[in-house]
């Protein structure tokens, strides 16, 4: 009976050391810094909520800002490292009315800037994937539907935002004058049109064939 309580308890400590690795970066608190509209800043534990446009401080007791309060935010993400910079423009994310909302800004230059709002998909490509990216073992879906972060991206380009579709044809024309260059670039790296990190060297790229 010991044997197997003690089994039961390793089982468990595994299975919750496997959650906590596997929160998505929206689902932790993070060392950051907030600065508000009017100018003053606040600095300690920070967590974000794309979803309704909030971030929190973590103090004596949790405070929620809005978007509407907050200018920008930066936190030091553990998880994937490095400082991340978001923040707050107005944008009409569903029909014609625009309200401050967050974007996180993945590389900027004096022509345009790439930024992307990040989400929680479902993510069905396979058994592997259980147990990953947020997935928790205890709910495990029969199917072994699991969790995958994703991210919608827009170019910023005077003074206007664009969402981008993931199409490589409308990567060119969110880039425009160096249709060449970009795609010699892409192919001599092996870049893809529709990843973070390819999408953040290509921007960065176009800006400095601008300069």
């Amino acid at each position: 009976m010991k044997k197997a309580s003690l089994l039961i308890s390793l089982v468990f400590l595994s299975m919750m050391t496997v959650l906590a690795q596997n929160q998505f970066p929206s689902q932790v608190w993070h060392k950051g810094n907030i600065f508000m509209v009017d100018g003053s800043a606040v600095s300690g534990q920070v967590k974000y909520d794309m979803d309704n446009n909030l971030v929190q401080l973590q103090a004596e007791t949790v405070i929620t800002f809005t978007a509407s309060n907050v200018s920008s935010f930066e936190i030091y993400d553990e998880t994937y490292g490095g400082i991340r910079k978001f923040y707050s423009l107005p944008y009409a994310l569903n029909g014609n009315y625009e309200t401050p909302i967050f974007f996180e800004v993945l590389t900027q230059g004096d022509n345009i800037a790439l930024l992307c709002r990040e989400y929680i998909a479902t993510d069905t490509r396979g058994m592997n994937n259980w147990g990953t990216m947020g997935m928790n073992p205890f709910w495990g879906p029969p199917n072994f539907t699991g969790y995958r972060l994703a991210f919608n991206y827009y170019f910023l380009k005077n003074g206007r935002l664009e969402k981008y579709s993931l199409k490589k044809k409308d990567l060119f024309a969110m880039l425009p004058g160096h249709d060449d260059e970009i795609e010699l670039f892409m192919r001599k790296n092996r870049l893809e049109h529709d990843k973070r990190g390819d999408l953040l060297r290509i921007t960065a790229y176009y800006n400095e064939l601008q300069n």
